[in-house]
C-alpha cells in the first residue's frame, strides 16, 4: 500500500531525473521559479517565454495598478 503511493514519484525520477532533482531541490531550498535567475534558466530550458499568471488573467496588464480611463461615445 505505501509502496504505491511512491511509484509516481519512483516514475518521475526514472524518466526525467535532471528536472525532478531541479524540482526536488528548488522546493527545498524554497526558491520561487518566478525570480531571476530561476526563471531565465527555465525560460531558456523550454526554449521561450512563458506568460506569468497575472498576464493571462482576464487579459490586464499587470504593471498597470490603480483606476483606468475610458471613454464611451
Amino acid at each position: 500500500m505505501f509502496l504505491d503511493e511512491l511509484s509516481p514519484i519512483m516514475q518521475g525520477l526514472v524518466q526525467q531525473p535532471v528536472a525532478f532533482l531541479g524540482g526536488f531541490c528548488a522546493g527545498v531550498l524554497r526558491l520561487n521559479l518566478e525570480e531571476d535567475p530561476i526563471k531565465s534558466w527555465l525560460d531558456q530550458q523550454i526554449g521561450g517565454v512563458s506568460p506569468s499568471p497575472t498576464e493571462t488573467q482576464n487579459g490586464q496588464n499587470p504593471k498597470a495598478k490603480g483606476p483606468q480611463t475610458i471613454s464611451i461615445d
